[in-house]
């Protein structure tokens, strides 16, 4: 188990980086369970000197998993052990650590495959027993004499000796750059790991004849779907045994084969485990690309149906690559891109809404997060569901990506989110910063510093991100989808009891009621004569409207209000920036140490009492921002949408003027009654409520609010002028 070098080379020839490490990792034995299911979805990092060098697949629900993945790595030193390390994969959220291991070469025997097995332990924990990885592993002086004539007389077989010659020659040449090929490649890995083939559409319909698992005979039953990494939660409807959830989502399809798409329903039971209820799965290699399919699946090991309508269509424009092939800066590819989404275009593929790139550069000042005084940064973008992220640059408070993300868009109001993390040899990865960018803001081909800011989005942190963003769309095919519901969220967080986001929550509501009693007021005024010339031309106004009222008067007054503050509302130039001091942002550490301090037996009451907190913070939330919503309509805060608003408007004021009420109204209730009957499976929405929904809150629009950057800053100053 010595490392004594092979005949014919000299130790220092050997300690040159002149080794080839073969690795296969076979399987993992009793590994730790990091989900609530007792399971877990473990994967394998290998690390070479602080670098990670290889990542396995993930295994799905499986603490035995099998791999069976072979690697090959040029190394330069047997002092620098591998660092093997395994994670539990969670979609959305960060990875949790399940062990780790060191495998020192210097003790491996030469030349020959020998069978290793690693105890996976943690650091923190040393005597948790968190299971075991098996490998084989074969360590080879690269240039020596078995591993040359082995490789030459099967390539000299394939491919003839001048080849082999040539390539030789090649390999002399290129053998200093063998650590920056190595790199390359393993990007090129992590590049196609993340990119998705195509698109699986799904609408959750009903259920059928569910099992009824509370006291009462019924349930109140959710499904739970999972694709490979990705999983989504329907919303629950209580009471029932027949749920109509009228769902719609996208999954990616990560392989040519579509996968098997996992289908599980559950009970909720409020303050405690919820029941599970059945499960089904869905080979999607089964199904005809390009059409939808009704599916009625029966639950095993229960009784009930699922009925879903699934459609597969093919990848959408998302990409990754460096500068130097940029999409859109090609002049001919660009034209083609401008054409897709050309008016010609508008009604067709009518998801299809237009393209984004995203231009990472590089960011500066950074926080440090490692002991060491640096840090291991990298960038994760998010477009609703769509997550891609770049390579990590280690030790580095000022890396440079330079990559080239494009995302497809489905709703132009979307939200594209830039997240800083620090990659950690021994946890999850830290956070560093977040930037929150509507795409309706960017101005496009132009190079921009973000400064970061913390999770929540209110207030800065040190560092800035500089982003070069294009976004090309149709602008009917906007307008189309801007009355649809919007994508949801396949894992956001659950929501939480917060004394402070309750108050904040009701002060919201409050804002919105004293809106509505100051115009209470001033009406009252002018019956109360208190300013005769204020009464005067209000009577007369409303003598004069009464007297001669249309109905499409309602919209047209509508429309006059949204063109008058157009013209003359100095708020929509942004001056809603100023709200940051509405709000109360600072964590309540008093609130925390109190619930940590309080018996068991109390926070157990307190649990099974939250469901009607977050209810009630959750109502006052929506009600706040419906009226936020409406105001910032009116106020232009999207011009985007209020010109929409203005579209409509007008349109409602010329069908109200030329047709009588009777036939609209008739019209309307042809179609409700007979929405049904034309598309059974038709998902419900109302289009006003869809339209509200694509503007942003008072809370979002400050979430959302830019930073300025001053270059001549420092960003340590640059922070403490953003807080002032």
């Amino acid at each position: 188990m010595g490392t004594s070098c092979p005949s014919g080379f000299s130790s220092d020839q050997a300690r040159s980086g002149m080794y080839k490490l073969e690795i296969e990792l076979k399987r993992g034995h009793n590994l730790a369970v990091r989900d609530r299911g007792g399971t877990s979805d473990p994967y394998v990092k290998f690390k070479l000197a602080g670098k990670e060098v290889f990542r396995s697949k993930i295994i799905h629900k499986n603490l035995n998993p099998v791999w069976d993945e072979k690697t090959t790595l040029i190394i330069d030193s047997l002092n620098e052990p591998l660092y093997v390390k395994v994670f539990d994969y969670d979609f959305g959220l960060q990875d949790d650590f399940m062990g780790s291991a060191f495998l020192y070469l210097e003790s491996l025997e030469q030349q020959r495959t020998i069978p290793v097995t690693l105890v996976l332990k943690d650091p923190q924990y040393p005597d948790q027993d968190l299971g075991t990885l098996e490998l084989a592993v074969n360590l080879t002086p690269k240039d020596s004499p078995i591993e040359e004539r082995r490789d030459s007389t099967m390539e000299v077989k394939k491919y003839g000796l001048k080849h082999y010659v040539h390539k030789t020659m090649l390999l002399r040449r290129s053998w200093k750059r063998s650590t920056k090929q190595q790199s390359i490649r393993l990007s090129e890995l992590h590049r196609k790991a993340q990119l998705w083939r195509g698109i699986v559409s799904i609408a959750l319909i009903e259920g059928r004849n569910l099992m009824p698992m509370d006291p009462n005979g019924l349930s109140d039953p959710y499904v739970k779907f999972r694709l490979g990494p990705q999983k989504y939660k329907s919303k629950t409807v209580p009471k029932t045994l027949s749920p109509q959830w009228r769902e719609q989502f996208d999954l990616h399809l990560y392989e040519e084969t579509g996968g098997v798409l996992e289908i599980t329903v559950w009970d909720k039971d409020t303050g405690r485990r919820d029941d599970f209820i059945g499960r089904c799965q869905l080979d999607l290699s089964t199904l005809a690309k390009e059409q939808t399919h009704h599916l009625e699946l029966p639950l095993e090991e229960s009784q009930g149906f699922v009925v879903l309508l699934v459609t597969l269509t093919a990848s959408a424009a998302v990409s990754i690559a460096d500068l130097s092939v940029t999409p859109l800066d090609d002049p001919q590819e660009r034209r083609e891109i401008l054409q897709r989404y050309g008016v010609t275009k508008s009604f067709f593929n009518l998801k299809d809404v237009g393209i984004v790139q995203v231009k990472v550069m590089r960011a500066e000042g950074l926080m440090v997060a490692d002991v060491t005084g640096k840090s291991d940064p990298f960038c994760v973008l998010e477009l609703n569901n769509d997550r891609l992220q770049t390579h990590t640059v280690y030790k580095n408070l000022n890396p440079e990506w330079n990559k080239v993300f494009t995302f497809n868009v489905k709703d132009i109001h979307s939200v594209l989110e830039v997240t800083v993390f620090d990659e950690d040899r021994d946890r999850s990865a830290d956070f560093l910063g977040k930037v929150a960018i509507p795409l309706l803001n960017v101005r496009n081909g132009e190079q921009k510093g973000y400064l970061l800011k913390n999770k929540e989005l209110t207030a800065p942190t040190k560092g800035c991100i500089y982003l070069e963003i294009d976004v090309i769309y149709n602008a009917v095919k906007a307008a189309l989808r801007t009355v649809v519901p919007a994508e949801q969220k396949y894992i956001e967080e659950e929501p939480k009891v917060s004394k402070q986001l309750l108050q904040q929550n009701f002060n919201r509501v409050k804002r919105c009621i004293m809106v509505l009693i100051s115009w209470g007021s001033f009406i009252n005024s002018c019956f109360e004569w208190e300013s005769a010339q204020r009464s005067i031309v209000s009577f007369v106004l409303f003598v004069v409207v009464v007297w001669n009222f249309e109905l499409y008067m309602l919209p047209l007054a509508l429309l006059l209000l949204l063109v008058w503050n157009y013209f003359f509302c100095s708020s929509r130039d942004g001056a809603d920036v100023s709200m940051d001091g509405m709000f109360e942002w600072e964590v309540d550490e008093d609130d925390k140490e109190e619930k940590d301090s309080e018996p068991k037996g109390f926070m157990d009451k307190l649990y099974a009492i939250q469901d009607v907190f977050i209810s009630v913070q959750n109502a006052l939330d929506e009600v706040a921002s419906f009226g936020e919503r409406v105001k910032n309509t009116f106020n232009w805060t999207v011009p985007f949408l209020s010109w929409l608003a203005i579209t409509a408007l007008c349109l409602a004021t010329f069908l109200l003027y030329l047709i009588p009420l009777r036939y609209l109204v008739l019209a309307w209730g042809v179609n409700k009654f007979t929405k049904k009957l034309r598309d059974p499976y038709m998902i419900d929405n109302n289009e006003l409520l869809d339209f509200l929904s694509r503007v942003p809150s008072d809370v979002q629009v400050m979430q959302y609010h830019e930073l300025k950057v001053d270059p001549g800053q420092s960003p340590s100053k640059r922070r403490r002028t953003n807080l002032s």
